[in-house]
């Protein structure tokens, strides 16, 4: 029932008291009290996007052969990819289990799933113009496409998401076949070789990663929701007003206020920084007289 409505019959049958009702003046619903943002969550996914501008920029530097680096083999640069992949995963899993606690509809999450689904498409085709032999076909956003949508379903799935995660991340070692090796299947992930691209994230192991960031945020969400929210900011409601007010409880420092904008617009960033970044690199080299070695 919606605040400020009443019952047209009191339980008692007095229908001069349900005449009292419909004549008394109109009164504004009483507004509900925001949700916190998670903002640690934020956070993080802003510390991964950090890491991976800064990771993008030493690639764009080895590309131009300003440093000596090998991204493709060098553990140094390997380990990192994996690492940042992975939490950038877990924090989408996270995304999944915050969402369904907050009763996200199903049409909100299409809308959303559209904007990953063609910064994907236009990944692929940027791609395509400066890598055309190993131009992107299946990367993070591909990935992370068909992962959010199995994410969605099985978000309450409990406890076993823990070993289907688990089984995910063993199955390409396990199992692998030719038949998953061409452009067309191998977002599969049982493939018997990498493919020769820029970037490959395909379902499997991948999803297992995901399920873990949506099991362990789903379990957080219902013992430990603190854990997940600094308190930084805490929303209130104003007054006599009725209006709602976040008002900052401690004082909030910049590079935390940096991390948690970021996180909350991950995949703007994601698909302006690498434009940007071999945009003013390229500038540079213009302006400097910087000859490409």
């Amino acid at each position: 029932m919606r605040p400020g409505k009443g019952k047209a019959i009191s339980p008692s049958g007095d229908f001069g008291v349900a005449r009292q009702v419909r004549q008394a003046p109109p009164t504004s619903p009483t507004p509900r009290s925001p949700q916190a943002r998670l903002d640690r969550l934020d956070a993080l996914r802003g510390l991964a996007l950090v890491w991976m501008a800064t990771f993008h920029f030493c690639f764009d530097l080895a590309n131009e052969r300003l440093i000596d680096a090998n991204f493709y083999t060098d553990p140094l640069w390997t380990t990192q990819r994996t690492g940042i992949l992975s939490l950038f995963l877990l924090c989408a899993g996270a995304g999944q289990a915050v969402a369904t606690d907050q009763g996200q509809s199903w049409a909100r999450f299409w809308r959303r799933w559209a904007q990953i689904v063609g910064c994907a498409a236009l990944v692929s085709a940027g791609s395509a113009f400066m890598f055309p032999q190993s131009w992107i076909s299946f990367g993070v956003l591909h990935g992370m496409a068909v992962m959010l949508i199995v994410a969605r379903l099985t978000a309450g799935w409990g406890a076993w998401l823990w070993p289907l995660g688990g089984l995910a991340l063993l199955l390409p070692q396990l199992v692998a076949d030719p038949l998953f090796d061409t452009r067309l299947t191998n977002w599969v992930g049982l493939v018997t070789h990498k493919p020769i691209t820029e970037d490959f994230v395909p379902v499997l192991p991948w999803l297992g990663v995901m399920w873990w960031g949506l099991a362990g945020t789903r379990w957080l969400l219902a013992h430990r929701r603190h854990w997940l929210s600094s308190g930084t900011l805490a929303p209130t409601v104003g007054g006599t007003s009725g209006h709602n007010d976040a008002r900052a409880v401690t004082p909030c420092p910049r590079v935390w206020r940096l991390l948690t904008t970021l996180g909350r617009w991950s995949l703007t960033f994601y698909m302006v920084h690498q434009p940007v970044l071999i945009g003013g690199l390229m500038a540079w080299m213009q302006l400097s007289g910087h000859a490409r070695p």
